[in-house]
């Protein structure tokens, strides 16, 4: 049987992991957070932050 961190380390958890931060992108850039910071406090690429602006239309 898979314990947690089994589960922890699929590539499905790992994309609703990821899915879950980029949605705290546009709060964390309202807040006056830049993308490197907003990048570091999620634990994400630069890239992953630019692509979620892009395909949200974040000013």
């Amino acid at each position: 049987m898979l314990g947690i961190e089994d589960l922890r380390k699929t590539r499905f958890a790992q994309e609703m992991i990821a899915e879950g931060k980029l949605e705290a992108v546009p709060r964390l850039l309202a807040k006056g957070f830049s993308i490197q910071e907003t990048a570091e406090i999620l634990g994400l690429t630069v890239e992953q932050i630019n692509t979620s602006i892009k395909s949200k239309k974040i000013d």
